[in-house]
């Protein structure tokens, strides 16, 4: 069992007080469990869905010691500082339109920032949740048969002495991670926080299930071109392979793919890449 002092910025998650708020039997969640450290709350809820777990289930963990970004990078923050919780999901939609699913998180976070904190969060495509041009949370999504696991790290009260140990690795298109202390939030209620993202989840992703996916249909595509750091400016997309595209990022399409107009006018969807913003 721990035993630290807590400061009142880095208190401790309340299960039961996150369970009553938030699970319900009308709801998309129907657990909220909280555990002290774990390597990978992704790993963990993946094991749990080839197991047949249902979706619902939400797992957030003090401390990862060994979390996941994209492209196998690696992601750590100090305990109790950050929120970093994954989601099990069990869309019943094409399989090509689940790449959304990372989408109408950031939609959700970037929302639920802005309404608690203060600060004005953007997305930069596809998995990055920007306050300026800095990197205040990341998303990744990962399948395992038909269910999807989201996991979320979001740096809250994370100090700046701390915040250049948060990536390892870093691609060519990696930010300077900032945090919502960092920021100026004018609140770092960790709990008020994830409340707020669930309840944001649940209110896109029920309709964009209903709809089958479409981002159209769904109002999903319009909600996240609002909150886009990437639509519309000039953008270098490294692929994998060593490959990179370069031109304006012109939307995202109906599988969720970045759409960069090329020097030919044509408009190439690319799945992957690190995208780099240029000036």
């Amino acid at each position: 069992m721990r035993t630290e002092n807590h400061t009142p910025a880095r208190q401790p998650l309340d299960a039961v007080g996150l369970r009553r708020a938030a699970v319900g039997p009308d709801g998309l969640w129907r657990e909220i469990e909280v555990v002290p450290s774990t390597g990978s709350t992704n790993a963990d809820l993946l094991a749990r869905a080839l197991r047949g777990e249902p979706e619902g289930v939400v797992l957030a963990a003090e401390e990862q010691t060994a979390g996941r970004g994209r492209m196998g990078r690696t992601w750590v923050a100090p305990p109790y500082a950050a929120l970093t919780f994954s989601l099990l999901t069990r869309p019943d939609v094409p399989p090509a339109r689940r790449g959304w699913l990372p989408l109408l998180t950031g939609v959700a976070v970037a929302a639920a920032v802005t309404e608690v904190t203060g600060v004005e969060a953007r997305l930069k495509w596809p998995n990055d949740v920007l306050a300026g041009e800095a990197k205040l949370a990341g998303i990744l999504a990962e399948a395992a048969g038909d269910a999807v696991v989201v996991g979320i790290g979001l740096n809250v009260s994370t100090e700046p002495a701390e915040l250049s140990q948060l990536l390892a690795a870093p691609g060519p298109g990696a930010l300077p991670a900032t945090s919502l202390r960092a920021a100026g939030a004018t609140a770092l209620n960790r709990e008020e926080l994830l409340l707020a993202i669930l309840a944001g989840f649940e209110r896109w992703y029920q309709p964009w299930r209903q709809a089958g996916g479409d981002p159209d249909r769904s109002g999903l595509r319009p909600g996240y071109t609002r909150l886009s750091a990437t639509i519309g400016r000039t953008v270098r997309a490294e692929l994998p392979g060593g490959q990179a595209l370069s031109g304006p990022a012109a939307g995202v399409d109906s599988d969720g793919r970045l759409l960069v107009r090329v020097s030919s006018g044509a408009e190439v969807p690319v799945a992957a890449a690190d995208v780099v913003h240029l000036r």
